[in-house]
């Protein structure tokens, strides 16, 4: 396997904005808008100001043969004083020896995975040591996909200025064109804090950054309840306390084979990794749920999206509520619905459909939002501005949600994966939705509890969690 990156930064001397030049460069064969959804016109012939096709440019820049700037672009060249240089075949020499580092994986759905590596920068932050961060690699959108670099999606550089973390990527630390295979020894977390499988966390991103990993079992003291199998979180301080000389020392010397060099390696000092870090919590396995999560505070909130992502999704927003590129954006209320795969949790439902809120509950919940946003800051956001995203799928429910009034964004009709890729309509719904005054959300979904986080932290908005399981969950 192989995954490239963007290799150069181009600065556009003409100072333009991307906004703006995506405002004078737009230009649709159509406009196929169907009643209360958006569909997002994708250009006859491409558009290379937009520069919609082509991933964002790279924090950092391998060297490359110098060109004659054309066109008033000016190459600028630079790398993370984080590392010794441009990106090496091995990681290990591009390692800075008067600096540590810290690692880890993802596997799951795309919300999980960005809280994991969220998890993974806070506890860099505890131990003194620069995260390493990887790439997204799919799960819900397909496995033929590629994965998408963190610093497409997220603003690295604006991360490292507000949030005093230091963070890197691996396409910095090492040639994503690399076929060496470097050998690497971590904790195996997994195996640690629940009693269904007995080997570490599977993850492709090692074989995408052609690692070979050794792992070691860490010590059954890091769960955060002991023998407790329905729970499966570890603690911050208990992983931290395995990145220092003492414990680090009680605990090696039973390391397994790696599976490709079959090498017998302790955890690694230099690099230190984890297998799977999306259950480290501070003092619950909900931490995200509640305002004191630490995640969330200093990691979280500072991770906004690449200024690309802002401009498509608010080029979006735009056309579903009809609103010209000159004029301001209005204040609107997003709605995030998800039923789907939460029906296998539905045991406590006399009924299937005794299970999800109705949808008048769930306007209930979006008129406490409008009545709160008036209340406290005197903003009438009125039915008509109210955009929904939902997995469900029969019609008739969409029938409901247009009788209300409400907007939503169909992107097969749209054809966002067609313009963008299939990673972006779930980056963009939730850019969407964090551009949002109000947020109403779905109970237990990660996907609405982020959302709601951004919602409440960036905008000062006013959010509710709609309540699910049984006919009446959500009476109030």
């Amino acid at each position: 396997m192989s995954f490239s990156p963007p290799k150069r930064r181009l600065v556009l001397t003409a100072c333009l904005s991307l906004t703006l030049i995506a405002l004078l460069t737009l230009s649709f064969t159509t406009f196929a808008v169907q009643e209360r959804s958006l569909a997002v016109p994708v250009p006859e012939t491409p558009q290379p100001a937009l520069d919609v096709e082509a991933p964002p440019p790279a924090a950092d820049d391998p060297p490359s043969p110098p060109e004659s700037p054309q066109g008033g672009e000016v190459e600028e060249f630079e790398y993370s004083p984080l590392v010794r240089g441009p990106p090496t075949q091995s990681f290990r020499d591009n390692l800075r020896n008067d600096t540590k580092y810290i690692t880890s994986w993802i596997s799951a759905g795309w919300t999980n995975d960005v809280m994991t590596y969220a998890n993974l920068i806070y506890l860099g932050s505890l131990t003194d040591r620069v995260p390493v961060i990887g790439m997204f690699t799919p799960s819900h959108i397909g496995g033929d996909v590629p994965p998408i670099p963190f610093g497409e999606v997220f603003d690295v550089p604006r991360f490292n200025d507000e949030s005093g973390i230091q963070i890197v990527e691996w396409d910095e630390v090492k040639d994503p064109e690399s076929q060496v295979v470097d050998d690497l020894g971590c904790w195996n977390v997994w195996e640690a804090v629940q009693y269904n499988e007995h080997h570490p966390r599977g993850s492709s991103v090692p074989d995408w950054l052609k690692l070979d990993i050794s792992y070691t079992k860490a010590p059954n003291w890091v769960k955060l309840i002991p023998d407790y199998p329905h729970d499966m979180c570890s603690t911050f301080w208990s992983l931290a306390r395995l990145s220092f000389p003492e414990e680090r020392a009680r605990n090696i010397g039973n390391p397994l084979a790696s599976p490709v060099h079959n090498a017998t390696l302790d955890p690694d000092d230099h690099m230190l990794c984890f297998d799977y870090l999306y259950y480290a919590c501070a003092q619950q396995s909900t931490d995200f749920e509640h305002d004191y999560a630490p995640t969330w505070r200093y990691v979280m909130s500072h991770l906004h999206w690449t200024e690309r992502i802002e401009t498509i999704a608010s080029l979006y927003v735009r056309q579903v509520f009809n609103v010209p590129v000159e004029a301001e954006m209005p204040p609107y209320i997003a709605v995030h619905v998800r039923h789907g795969d939460f029906a296998n949790w539905c045991w406590a439902a006399e009924k299937p459909e005794d299970c999800f809120a109705p949808l008048p509950v769930i306007a209930r919940r979006v008129r406490e939002v409008q009545e709160e946003l008036y209340a406290r800051r005197g903003i009438d956001v009125p039915m008509s501005r109210v955009i929904i995203t939902s997995d469900e799928q029969d019609p008739a429910w969409w029938d409901e949600v247009s009788a209300l009034g409400w907007h939503t964004i169909d992107h097969k009709v749209a054809g966002t994966a067609e313009a963008f890729g299939r990673w972006y309509p779930v980056i963009l719904d939730a850019a969407i939705q964090s551009g949002a005054v109000g947020f109403v959300g779905t109970d237990r979904s990660t996907y609405s509890i982020i959302s709601r986080r951004r919602v409440e932290t960036w905008n000062d908005g006013a959010t509710r969690m709609v309540m699910w399981g049984y006919k009446g969950a959500d009476d109030h």
